[in-house]
């Protein structure tokens, strides 16, 4: 591997025992809501990376801010009632990183309550926010644009595979606001390109298989994963199932590389919970989401597993290699 992982061991270890129920708000400090549409186990690193900027703000858990975490478990459909609860309980600030649902319905649950985002696409087109530069409102945060990026990534796919003229697309429905947005992008680069894209979805890691049976059935050359929670919190069953069927796949984030997917291309996810951490603990020191522009991602990576290239019989073009951040050998 070219780069190290890069874990955090931020809070002395501490992050193991990061509990998934609620802490006791102590006197004096204050609380801040996390909802995540994932679980603990799935997110860590990126938990982890959020109380790095967290830290950088002067804001350390268990020294002068509390906690209460609510995890859905990727059931989106839990979301909701985990929202209102925080809001329930009067946390300072609401985290809501990691999925675009996590956002909407804690807006919907609160009005008042500071709100710091992460997300994939344009939240002004959502609704979120007024403006990216004048967010407005109770809501700020981080955007990567994932789906500007979608034509980008069928391209570098296209790139690695060029004798593939059929793309299969999994997503997620469960996530529409975010599905039909990639989907939309993703069918006009085809378009342009002369590809014929496969779009297969997959609500439940049940549906997984069946997902990938239809992709062998209909012959699809290669397939493109979007970046929804619920993909990365069950990564390995679905480098798995590309490794069993043979099937060359690109991924949204450089942990599905490093765990043995083929290629990954996307923001650092790492890098954008942590910069949700900082506008937390700035909006902890008073100042208004209103009035902290919506930061957009600039560090994109581009990784390149070569082990399981070889393992699937694909000769990586140098052209990919020698642009790549990332080359796991």
């Amino acid at each position: 591997m070219m780069r190290r992982r890069e874990f955090i061991t931020l809070l002395g270890g501490a992050a193991a025992a990061w509990p998934v129920a609620a802490r006791a708000q102590q006197p004096g400090m204050p609380v801040v809501g996390y909802l995540g549409s994932s679980s603990l186990e799935m997110e860590r690193e990126f938990v982890a990376a959020f109380h790095r900027g967290l830290s950088e703000t002067g804001y350390v858990e268990g020294r002068n801010v509390t906690f209460e975490y609510r995890w859905a478990d990727d059931h989106n459909d839990r979301l909701r009632a985990l929202a209102e609860d925080l809001v329930r309980r009067r946390v300072a600030v609401i985290a809501a990183p990691g999925a675009t649902q996590s956002a909407l319905v804690a807006k919907a649950a609160t009005q008042s309550i500071p709100i710091v985002f992460e997300l994939g696409i344009d939240p002004a087109e959502t609704g979120l926010v007024a403006s990216l530069n004048h967010p407005g409102g109770n809501l700020t945060g981080v955007s990567e644009l994932n789906v500007d990026m979608v034509a980008k990534r069928l391209e570098l796919l296209h790139e690695l595979i060029p004798a593939a003229t059929s793309i299969a697309f999994l997503g997620n429905p469960s996530n529409p606001v975010v599905a039909s947005a990639q989907t939309k992008a993703l069918q006009a680069a085809a378009d342009a390109m002369g590809l014929h894209l496969l779009v297969l979805n997959a609500s439940d890691p049940s549906e997984f298989e069946g997902a990938f049976a239809t992709l062998v059935r209909q012959r699809a050359g290669a397939l493109l994963l979007t970046g929804v929670a619920l993909f990365t919190g069950h990564r390995d069953q679905l480098i798995a199932l590309a490794a069993r069927h043979a099937v060359p796949a690109l991924y949204q984030w450089r942990q599905f590389t490093e765990a043995g997917g083929l290629m990954s291309y996307g923001a650092s996810r790492v890098d954008a919970f942590r910069q949700v951490g900082i506008y937390v603990g700035r909006i902890l020191k008073g100042e208004k989401p209103a009035d902290l522009p919506v930061q957009q991602a600039t560090k994109i990576e581009l990784s390149i597993n070569l082990k399981t290239a070889k393992t699937l019989g694909v000769a990586v073009p140098l052209t990919l290699l020698t642009r790549a951040d990332e080359v796991i050998e």
